[in-house]
């Protein structure tokens, strides 16, 4: 017997334009499971379960895995979830169209060649064979931004400190025309993004990060116009400026990431100018450890990071870490905690961290799922212990 608000198999399948057999598919690989299966066995589902099935078409539309699918749209049903996968999915398709741009000059280039001078231009074919295999850096990218997006939207929404982490950490530069500005592992931009009205006119700002992926968005988030704005790929360990180039060099949480944290802290005082700032943010211990008791409640094996980045570099140890390079050092303590009214927007931070937790969670989703509601649905604290040091060379 068929439930009130519910689409059986073959009615869910043809409002999506697609077989049974798929629906049963995504079925038996746990990639979209049924709300409802009666006593016969027969499967029930519902608009909820519709919208799912249109992100899973429209990631599998985009190229990417089913095992990938499975990892990055289970049990996200929350609208908000929605909207950031969706705009990331927007710059995943123009990051696409530039590589394939990029394809066709290469081909074009390479076939002019042959036709001209029949010979073939080895290292233009090799270029060629580096472009179309971006496909997989460009789906991690993807994957990274849309965990970064899910944890944002965690603070965004439930942060009791209105002012915002990157208008605070903004207000805390103090710039002012005719500064030289670098940014290490700026990551997409945001916040410049976040603050560009309140920039200063007659300023000059390097961003640089690692990854080329992070640095196209920063240049799409800020605009490419904007004369203010340099961009450079570069190593933190290796900054590739004159000494004393810089009165500020700013690390917003990526310190813990550096494979070498001397040698990173080394460039940085080098390229300041004389009594230049380096102003560098990070996180305490105490920092988020709510979340990680709530999902060891539910499996004791869980660990949501694979290493404790505070303990790399962090509020404890930082000072000591700085004192090297740096003569004066403060702490500034951005004063801040989650109170969290609704569970999907934690589940979505959760299933994002970088530890083993998917292997714990994803084959017992639904059980996870009411967990943290009756956990959360009461309302939920969560400790926020960041901040930044204030260091002057």
């Amino acid at each position: 017997m068929k439930k009130e608000g519910f689409y059986s198999s073959g009615e869910f399948a043809r409002m999506a334009h697609v077989t049974v057999r798929t629906i049963r598919y995504y079925d038996s690989h746990d990639i979209l499971k049924p709300s409802f299966v009666n006593e016969s066995g027969a499967r029930f589902y519902t608009d909820e379960d519709f919208t799912r099935l249109q992100q899973i078409l429209l990631l599998k539309f985009l190229g990417f895995s089913l095992n990938d699918i499975k990892n990055m749209t289970i049990g996200d049903m929350d609208y908000h979830f929605l909207s950031d996968s969706l705009e990331v999915q927007l710059k995943l398709v123009r990051d696409k169209i530039e590589q394939l741009q990029l394809v066709e000059k290469a081909i074009e280039d390479t076939s002019g060649e042959i036709r001209e001078y029949h010979t073939v231009n080895w290292n233009k074919m090799l270029e060629l064979i580096h472009l179309t295999g971006m496909e997989n850096a460009v789906k991690k990218q993807y994957q990274n931004a849309t965990n970064i997006a899910s944890r944002i939207r965690l603070h965004r929404l439930y942060s009791v400190n209105k002012e915002g982490w990157f208008p605070w950490i903004y207000r805390n530069l103090e710039l002012k025309n005719g500064l030289k500005v670098l940014e290490i592992g700026c990551g997409n931009g945001m916040l410049w993004k976040e603050n560009i009205q309140k920039i200063p006119d007659s300023i000059s700002i390097t961003l640089s990060d690692l990854s080329e992926g992070m640095l196209r968005d920063a240049r799409r988030n800020i605009g490419q116009k904007d004369k203010r704005f340099e961009f450079e790929i570069l190593d933190a360990e290796k900054i590739p400026f004159m000494a004393e180039t810089f009165d500020l060099v700013i690390a917003n949480h990526m310190l813990f990431y550096c494979e070498d944290l001397s040698q990173t802290c080394r460039e940085v005082a080098r390229v300041l100018k004389k009594f230049g700032r380096f102003i560098c943010s990070t996180y305490g211990k105490k920092h988020m450890k709510e979340v990680s008791e709530l999902a060891k409640g539910f499996d004791n094996r869980i660990v949501l990071s694979a290493e404790n980045l505070y303990e790399k570099f962090g509020k404890e140890n930082g000072k000591e870490i700085l004192k090297p390079y740096f003569h004066e050092i403060s702490w500034q303590e951005y004063k801040d905690k989650l109170e969290i009214q609704d569970a999907e927007p934690l589940i979505a931070y959760i299933l994002s961290c970088h530890g083993n937790q998917n292997q714990y969670i994803l084959s017992r989703y639904q059980e996870f799922r009411d967990y943290v509601k009756q956990k959360a649905g009461k309302g939920y604290d969560v400790t926020k212990e960041a901040g930044i040091f204030v260091c002057r060379k």
